[in-house]
């Protein structure tokens, strides 16, 4: 597919470095010549000087040929114009980064009056992410396949867990139903396991299943979910507002530390029942005075790396049960987890995750496209949801006789209030929703498993 990016900054970079990877042509618009240069050294991509508003900018980049644009610049309203102008030149698709609040309740309105296929929203995107971690406090990540219906949590297994040092086959012998371990992360390697495989301690495994079947398994293996009732966080932005949001819809109790005096008298008035404070979050003694020993879970997400790692490990070291981290510099991830904190999240890697899915969807509209699309185990595997259509070519096929390539297994199907955990006698039907784990294989159709 041909693809522009407009704006190479993070955000940009990083879904120019995906979807190169994935053999699209794709081109970077920005008026930075120093971004463009890093871009063109490392990247697979071409480079153009310039602005993304400039129709001469777009011709030139080859907006009438081309398959999709992205507006992923600092500036919402740059973004929605730059979408609009692409589609009246030619433009097949285009996706807008729109960050903003305010536009947040008229974004169906937005994409009708700017004919937008899509509109991503990172910072929310984030706040979804670190909400679902303090539903799942065991849970070092957690995806949601069906609107929330079907959750993936992956979990790294400690020498007192009851799974440990057993077969997949023994331990669904044993009772436990339901749920799905469809993926195995053991040091650097990537397993799709079968039912003669061992779990070990240290191993990181990835569980498929309804949210009540999860919490049920946690209880099996003796790992206790308590519900959080209190949060801190560090840092005020934009993340802060659409966490708290959800926060307090899940009854959780909100703090919030922001340094900027002007940015948190606008929070109290956003927020009138999250408790907002104005102090460094980084500062050890401000930390101490808001009670932090007391807090279910502690979340720096400020805009300094440094700050939220230095911040969530002190909130270790309190004692608060579940730490979360956001970093922008993904190279790092390793290096930071081996440190203590819980959870580590990436905009960038969220965002790609999203932009992924919709392209591998439009490379094929006709067939059966990729709904949802998570790049799991260390970027090293994806987990996909497909829906089975017309052109499913073993509809109604036991899996037991579906030839399934290497590195793919079928870890849940759900069809309509049905989830199911397949078996060798299950079969796909049409219209059902199908969820892959996938290794080495970039999939674009349902039937390409096969």
């Amino acid at each position: 597919m041909k693809i522009i990016i407009i704006g190479d900054g993070k955000l940009g970079y990083s879904l120019a470095d995906s979807l190169s990877k994935e053999n699209n042509d794709v081109t970077i618009i920005d008026k930075d010549p120093q971004a463009l240069r890093k871009a063109a050294d490392y990247l697979d991509v071409m480079c153009i000087k310039g602005n993304g508003l400039s129709t001469s900018t777009l011709l030139e980049a080859g907006i009438k040929e081309a398959d999709l644009l992205i507006a992923a610049t600092t500036s919402d309203e740059i973004n929605m114009v730059c979408c609009l102008t692409a589609k009246k030149l030619g433009a097949a698709h285009t996706i807008a980064r729109i960050r903003d609040p305010e536009y947040a309740n008229e974004l169906t309105q937005l994409k009708a009056d700017l004919d937008l296929d899509m509109i991503i929203n990172p910072e929310h995107a984030v706040a979804g992410e670190i909400a679902r971690l303090i539903e799942f406090p065991p849970a070092a990540n957690v995806e949601v396949f069906k609107k929330g219906r079907v959750v993936l949590l992956e979990m790294r297994l400690t020498e007192n867990m009851s799974i440990v040092n057993k077969s997949l086959k023994d331990i669904t012998e044993k009772g436990i139903k339901g749920i799905l371990i469809g993926g195995v992360l053991r040091g650097d390697d990537v397993i799709i396991p079968k039912g003669d495989f061992v779990l070990l301690p240290g191993d990181k495994i990835f569980i498929v299943g309804r949210n009540s079947r999860i919490v049920q398994f946690c209880k099996h293996i003796g790992v206790y979910m308590p519900k959080i009732k209190s949060v801190m966080i560090m840092g005020g932005g934009r993340i802060a507002y659409y966490l708290a949001k959800y926060l307090q819809e899940m009854e959780i109790k909100v703090k919030i530390i922001e340094k900027n005096k002007d940015r948190c008298l606008e929070l109290s008035e956003l927020l009138p029942k999250a408790l907002i404070i104005n102090g460094d979050g980084s500062d050890e003694t401000i930390l101490n005075s808001e009670n932090l020993d007391s807090m279910g879970a502690f979340v720096a997400i400020t805009d300094r790396d440094e700050d939220n790692i230095i911040a969530a490990l002190l909130a270790k070291q309190y004692g608060v049960k579940k730490s979360i981290a956001k970093i922008s510099r993904e190279n790092f991830f390793d290096a930071i987890m081996n440190l203590g904190i819980d959870n580590i999240v990436s905009p960038k890697q969220i965002t790609a995750n999203f932009i992924l899915s919709y392209v591998r969807g439009l490379k094929n509209a006709m067939g059966n496209p990729v709904d949802v699309l998570y790049k799991i185990m260390e970027n090293k595997a994806e987990a996909i949801e497909f829906t089975a259509g017309k052109t499913t070519k073993f509809l109604d096929v036991p899996l037991k006789n579906l030839k399934l390539k290497e590195g793919i297994l079928i870890a849940a199907i759900i069809r309509k209030n049905d989830i199911i955990i397949p078996h060798g006698s299950d079969v796909i039907k049409e219209k059902d929703n199908v969820i892959l784990f996938v290794k080495d294989k970039e999939l674009t159709d349902l039937n390409d498993i096969v």
